[in-house]
This record gives structure tokens, C-alpha cells and sequence, in this order.
């Protein structure tokens, strides 16, 4: 294997791969990243930073300019919406467990566009990226691993990482069921710059709602970014998805969180539908995975992107003195040890209820539940504990701790 052909193989250039380029570049590890897409996707994904997360990239310098860039977000809310009794949470309680005691609130494709233009300036040697790069062919052998498909010259990597997502061409050469299920509901998230937070008092950043409003399957979010909204919308029952994809009924649903004269401007659409999902084995021979080929979760919290970006840390942190020859390549089944467990009961687990919560129909119990949640919000040492777990830093302690 040449010079060349040790660099170690990325496949996804969305902000996991990207991270784990950057990280593995830092360690003085060279890579090669294939994208299928012509350029980095900027299409509605995920938005919201965690502090841990953040306190990463700031190890990397790249979490400065995406601060500018975002929202910083220091309460995120659980909100009745008929009358606006709320649960607030604030992070500002995780001033000593975090450099940023906050949520940001920025797009994903701007992180992507950051790290990329910090590996041409600082990196450019050790780091390259190849889009329009479609692999369709992965042949695992002994002491490499070959990929060839389209867009790219055939070559040999030591390891190969799979961060390509839901669909990943890695998992599936690893031969790794993705165990789980499909919620039944689709969300269509719709962006809009209609200014909520200034009709709707002490609103955050980021805004999970109940409702009883017929327009609604009970529930909805609100999520600024830099200049819009972002809401989170479900069908009405009986009302099947291509019902509520059709402007009017969107323009029903944004008419129904407020009521205006003019009608919503709804530059972005998509719908989507909920997994949670995960393999068993993060790890098979030179074979890896990262984000979410390896697993996937309900968007609410905002842990899934966050916990990609912290897999692909720990995994370059492993993976360098594997390359080095300073460890064996047994020391990546510890990547599993840590990653796959805390992903299972911390992220999935996590998210599922609190779209159980957020599901939830019954009045009474509503109001109990948020009674529940303002109790602990008022609680400092109850709020430190919520906030250590929902936003992802109790999970970290306890996955370094895993040998």
C-alpha cells in the first residue's frame, strides 16, 4: 500500500465526516472524503448545537465563527400553546460543566461550510475532498479495504468510516441489520420569517408546544434560526401527508400557532418521517461507522446530529495511535464499547420520550406532566441534573469511563 493509499477513507461530507476529517487532520492522520452530492447539502436538516458539542469544536476552531453565524439559545421551553404556561429551562445552570453554558441555533450546512474552508487553508495536504463521488463497489480484505464507483479513481484505505448516513453503502457492506422501527407520523418542517417571538411573549429559541387545536395532531415546535422559523408541523387527523403538503393546509396550520390578515411566506417544505434505529456493532474489521448509519432518533431534542459530531471524536481520538501502529486495531471495538450503549440509552431512548411527551393528548395529563416539568425547572439541583442529561454531557461522562 502506498504513502497514498494509507490515507484513511470518509465516506459522507456532511458535518460528521467533516468533523472526523478535521479531528483526524489535527492528529496529523491524512484522509480522503467522497460525497455523492456536487456540493454541501443545504437543504432543512438538523439546526441546534448542544454545549458539549460545541465545547469540541471549539477544541478544533471552529466553534467561533459558527457562534456568529447561529442564534446563542441560553433557555429552550416545553409550552402549552392556549394559554402559553411554560416550562423553561435554563442552561445557564451548566456554567461550570461547560465552556457554553447554551444551545446554538444555526443551520448544520453552515458548520460544513466552516470546516471546509478550514481544511483548504490549514489542511489541504493531509485532507482531501472528492464530491460528485458516488461508491457503489467496497471490498473488504485483510490490511485494506478497496472502493471503487464513480467520480473517483479505485483506491486502497486502511479503514474506511461510514458516515453516510441513513442509507450508508458502509453499513451495508458490513452486513449490520439496522434494527428498530418507523414512527408512525410524518412532520413536515416548513420555515417561515414571520417574527414569532414577537407575538407570542417569553418565547425561546427553541419551543416544544402542545396543543389542542384540530389543525394539529396535538403538537408542533418552534425553532429559530438566524432570521426564520422553523416549525414542525404533523397532519390533522385524517388528513394524509400529500393533504398537508398542499399550501393551504400549511397556510391552515401557521394560521392556526397565529392568526394574520397576509398570508405565512414558506420558502422551505420537506417532509420526513421518524426512526430509531441502530446496529449492534459500531466496528466490523476496517469497516466503521459514524452518525447515522449507525443510528438513528427521533429529532426531538436536537441529539442526533450532536451525537454524530461526538462519535466522530471519539473515534479519531481512537483511531490515531491504531494508525500510528502505537495500539492494536482491537482497541476500536472500544469505539462500540462507548459510542453504541450511550447512543441506545441516551440519545434514542432519550428522544423517544420526549416525542412520547410531546404526543401525549390528554388535557389532564398534560397538565400535570407540565407541572412535573416546572418543578424540575425551578429545582436547581433537579434542573442541573435534567439539563446534564438532555443536553448530552451526562452521556459523555459515562461513555469516557467505559474501557
Amino acid at each position: 500500500m502506498t504513502d497514498k493509499d494509507r490515507r484513511i477513507a470518509i465516506i459522507g461530507a456532511g458535518p460528521v465526516g467533516l468533523v472526523l476529517a478535521l479531528k483526524l487532520a489535527t492528529l496529523g492522520l491524512p484522509s480522503l472524503v467522497l460525497e455523492a452530492g456536487a456540493d454541501i447539502s443545504e437543504e432543512l436538516r438538523a439546526s441546534t448545537f448542544h454545549p458539549p458539542s460545541l465545547d469540541m469544536l471549539d477544541g478544533l476552531g471552529v466553534a467561533a465563527p459558527l457562534v456568529e453565524q447561529g442564534l446563542v439559545t441560553p433557555t429552550w421551553q416545553i409550552r402549552r400553546h392556549e394559554d402559553g404556561a411554560r416550562a423553561v429551562f435554563d442552561l445557564s445552570i451548566l456554567k461550570d460543566d461547560t465552556a457554553h453554558p447554551y444551545r446554538l441555533q444555526a443551520e448544520q450546512w453552515k458548520l460544513s461550510r466552516i470546516i471546509l474552508a478550514k481544511l483548504a487553508a490549514e489542511h489541504a495536504g493531509t485532507v482531501e475532498i472528492r464530491f460528485g463521488a458516488k461508491l457503489d463497489t467496497v471490498v473488504h480484505g485483510a490490511d485494506h479495504v478497496a472502493l471503487s464507483g464513480e467520480g473517483f479513481d479505485s483506491f486502497e484505505a486502511p479503514y474506511v468510516v461510514g458516515c453516510d448516513g441513513a442509507r450508508s453503502v458502509i453499513r451495508r457492506a458490513m452486513g449490520l441489520d439496522f434494527a428498530g422501527d418507523t414512527y408512525p407520523e410524518t412532520t413536515i418542517l416548513a420555515t417561515t420569517p414571520f417574527p414569532f417571538h414577537e407575538v407570542f411573549e417569553g418565547l425561546s429559541n427553541v419551543n416544544y408546544i402542545w396543543t389542542q387545536h384540530p389543525a394539529f395532531s396535538g403538537t408542533f415546535s418552534l425553532l429559530r434560526v438566524p432570521g426564520l422559523w422553523r416549525a414542525s408541523l404533523h397532519t390533522a387527523p385524517g388528513e394524509s401527508v400529500e393533504q398537508a403538503l398542499e399550501p393551504a393546509a400549511i397556510e391552515r396550520k401557521l394560521q392556526a400557532i397565529h392568526p394574520r390578515d397576509t398570508p405565512y411566506d414558506v420558502p422551505d417544505l420537506r417532509p420526513y418521517r421518524i426512526h430509531q434505529r441502530i446496529v449492534e456493532n459500531y466496528r466490523i474489521g476496517r469497516l466503521v461507522l459514524a452518525g447515522d448509519s449507525a443510528h438513528l432518533n427521533s429529532p426531538s431534542g436536537g441529539m442526533g446530529m450532536n451525537g454524530g459530531i461526538q462519535d466522530a471524536m471519539e473515534l479519531a481520538e481512537t483511531l490515531a495511535p491504531v494508525w500510528r501502529g502505537e495500539a492494536e486495531d482491537s482497541l476500536l471495538d472500544r469505539y462500540t464499547r462507548r459510542r453504541q450503549p450511550i447512543a441506545a440509552k441516551e440519545i434514542i431512548a432519550q428522544a423517544d420520550r420526549n416525542r412520547a411527551r410531546m404526543r401525549e393528548q390528554d388535557p389532564a395529563r398534560r397538565a400535570v406532566l407540565l407541572a412535573d416539568l416546572q418543578a424540575i425547572a425551578a429545582d436547581p439541583v433537579k434542573a442541573r441534573e435534567h439539563l446534564l442529561r438532555s443536553s448530552m454531557i451526562s452521556g459523555l461522562r459515562a461513555a469516557s469511563q467505559i474501557m
